[in-house]
């Protein structure tokens, strides 16, 4: 069957210089979230890198402490020095009282180490210029708030759907992978990136769905690189790569006789499919029959 694309090494050197540009920005952009995730998530136990005990604090909380104390020994821990961060734990200790605030000198410290971030100008972050909203931040810790949660989750879904969408136009015109490698690829981080989002909300439940969080993120992690390396050596590093490369093994067993891993996978995906669709008739059909007569009943009387 004759191909209804133009391959990305024979797209005209404007549309590759236009597509390039887009990947290695997209991919530095891609690159400082880690940076920030690390920076942020990976210091909620108070040590640097990402690790479960990490997700469990940002999203469930640390139900042992305050919320204050668990920043101070977390990802605040640097901003100030240790006996200035002893001495606002001790007095949220003894009941964060107003009183002690500025008896205590805590009003100075939270002045000269907090305020420079924590300010009425700054958004999405409590203001320390207002003890009511400090105050809050002396409860116990439970992770992140509902409404943070729902701000941040419609921030991810659109803007890393767009970045995604464009991402996997591009790797769409690669003709070294098989259609089906490229259906798969192109739906991972979609599916990827709903799991994410809804491992936010479970862990916020249950810690024990932090390992979802993580698996979900490197899920979409393994699937941007896919698409972006694939398009990136097929624009310019086709022949050194794919015909006097080690590409051209790929290219030999991908046309082999053999029915390849994505081939079997496919048949799954689609047989997965129909019982889905199957199982799916099957349970209207006795909502139908069974479930909804009994709503309506109840709805009369």
């Amino acid at each position: 069957m004759a191909t209804k694309y133009t391959p990305l090494k024979d797209h005209d050197t404007p549309i590759k210089v236009l597509f390039t540009g887009y990947l290695c920005t997209v991919g530095i952009g891609y690159l400082f979230a880690l940076i920030q995730i690390l920076f942020t998530h990976g210091m909620a136990d108070g040590k640097f890198g990402l690790s479960v005990n990490d997700i469990v604090y940002s999203y469930y909380g640390n139900r042992s402490g305050t919320v204050l104390e668990q920043k101070l020994n977390g990802s605040m821990k640097d901003k100030a020095p240790e006996q200035e961060r002893f001495k606002i734990m001790e007095w949220v200790r003894d009941g964060a009282l107003i009183e002690d605030y500025k008896d205590d000198g805590i009003d100075k410290i939270i002045e000269s180490r907090c305020v420079m971030c924590h300010n009425e100008s700054a958004s999405g972050i409590p203001d320390f210029t207002k003890f009511e909203q400090l105050k809050i931040l002396t409860a116990q810790d439970t992770g992140a708030t509902f409404s943070s949660l729902i701000r941040v989750s419609h921030i991810h879904l659109f803007g890393i759907s767009f970045i995604f969408m464009f991402v996997g136009l591009i790797f769409s015109f690669a003709e070294t992978t098989t259609t089906q490698y490229k259906c798969i690829a192109i739906g991972m981080p979609y599916v990827f990136l709903i799991a994410d989002i809804l491992s936010w909300w479970l862990t916020k439940i249950h810690p024990m769905f932090a390992w979802l969080v993580i698996l979900a993120g490197m899920g979409m992690a393994v699937s941007f690189v896919f698409m972006w390396a694939t398009s990136i050596l097929e624009m310019w590093f086709f022949k050194p790569v794919f015909i006097d490369g080690l590409g051209s093994r790929y290219l030999q067993w991908r046309d082999s006789s053999a029915t390849s891993v994505a081939d079997r996978l496919w048949f799954y995906i689609k047989e997965l499919a129909k019982q889905i669709k199957l199982a799916g008739a099957f349970a209207v059909e006795q909502w139908l029959k069974h479930g909804w007569p009994v709503i309506k009943d109840w709805l009369k009387k």
